[in-house]
């Protein structure tokens, strides 16, 4: 079990599937409890998808469902590997051979092979304002990246580096060595302020949710009615 993270999925395209139930809940738990002044419930849905998750059957149906449904607040991270054949796994929409696709909005592409976080970002702000339909970013990166001999291929993707492609791998990216395992002090100085933001976020949503509850006693809260 870990803290804040809703499901976990294993088969291609069920996490897929799992980011458009829970944008249909978003939907109708804000239709069930938000009221003028009180938007108790408004939250965007992400799920981080990969070409693998495209190519299942659940996919496509799931995203004619979100489509069809207008799921505007869900946003779609694509994980895309550039070394796979464009023609058989580009994801196409807006009337191409992927009828299921079409109700979704392309956001990007966003350069993640090179870190480029306002590039991700700005894709993120672009989904986000558009309210009307799903969106995929395209995010084109590399599996093993930094492996000398491994990225780009299935040995990164199915099995472990080992001790020796570890190394070079480390020695490619110029990262210490030593210790096995490191956690440089800015993450965890990044991860301090991340604390502290969380905790203005709840702190700001117990506020909200106390003025909803006086301003409708006769509503049972959100988060205990079924």
């Amino acid at each position: 079990m870990t803290p804040g993270v809703e499901t976990t999925t294993g088969p291609l395209g069920q996490g897929f599937a799992n980011g458009v139930g829970l944008a249909v809940a978003e939907r109708w738990l804000a239709a069930q409890f938000n009221r003028p002044g009180h938007p108790l419930v408004n939250h965007c849905t992400y799920a981080i998808v990969s070409d693998g998750d495209l190519m299942e059957g659940v996919a496509s149906e799931a995203a004619s469902l979100a489509g069809h449904l207008k799921l505007g607040k869900l946003i779609l991270p694509l994980r895309r590997q550039p070394h796979l054949n464009r023609r058989q796994h580009e994801p196409r929409l807006h009337g191409g051979r992927r009828p299921a696709l079409r109700g979704l909005w392309l956001a990007g592409p966003a350069g993640g092979r090179r870190n480029d976080l306002g590039a991700v970002e700005s894709a993120i702000r672009a989904a986000q304002a558009e309210v009307e339909r799903p969106s995929l970013i395209l995010c084109r990166t590399h599996i093993g990246f930094g492996s000398p001999n491994k990225q780009d291929s299935s040995k990164a993707h199915g099995e472990p580096l080992g001790e020796e492609e570890l190394r070079l791998t480390k020695q490619k990216l110029g990262w210490p060595l030593e210790p096995a395992f490191l956690v440089p002090d800015e993450a965890r100085q990044e991860f301090r302020k991340a604390l502290e933001r969380g905790k203005a976020w709840e702190a700001e949503w117990e506020m909200r949710a106390a003025a909803y509850a006086a301003a409708f006693p006769q509503e049972k809260h959100a988060g205990t009615r079924a």
